[in-house]
């Protein structure tokens, strides 16, 4: 089934999550469409609100591979670092946040198997603001200030002359 990404004003994503109780064939399911939608838009991470689902279900891929995380709780945070995040639900959005620097995540895989995640750099900005959305907290809560349409515009050129 193909989801198509919630965006900015859909209540389902000021929601807290309900926790997966039972992983089965439908979650496996939801977790394999969210991967699919999340490719399609080139977005480094989706959580299942943004779906409109309102499950605490996380997918992630930094250029390192995918990760599925199925109930995820941060249980360590370390440092600070401020960064530019823009979301899949808040298209040319962008603004400077302040996250931990590392963070490590307990979590079950699409298995039910318990797994833990340490992430530093992209993933650790990527897993905090996943799971920000499991709790209904879009990145422009916490943004200190969200970037004007030019300062975008050079992001952009940067980024295509990089590549």
């Amino acid at each position: 089934m193909e989801h198509v990404i919630r965006k900015l004003g859909d209540p389902v994503l000021r929601v807290r999550a309900r926790p997966v109780l039972k992983i089965g064939k439908g979650t496996r399911q939801l977790l394999d469409s969210m991967a699919s939608a999340m490719y399609k838009a080139h977005g480094v991470g989706l959580a299942a609100p943004q779906v409109g689902v309102s499950k605490r279900l996380v997918v992630i891929d930094c250029g390192d591979g995918l990760i599925e995380l199925i109930n995820p709780e941060i249980i360590a945070a370390e440092g600070s670092e401020v960064g530019i995040e823009g979301c899949l639900s808040c298209p040319g959005v962008y603004g400077e946040v302040e996250r931990s620097a590392t963070v490590k995540v307990a979590a079950l895989d699409r298995f039910g198997k318990k797994i833990w995640v340490d992430g530093d750099g992209l993933l650790s900005r990527a897993l905090q603001h996943e799971i920000d959305h499991l709790d209904g907290i879009l990145f422009l809560d916490k943004a200190r200030r969200l970037l004007e349409p030019s300062e975008v515009e050079e992001m952009e050129r940067r980024e295509e002359g990089s590549i």
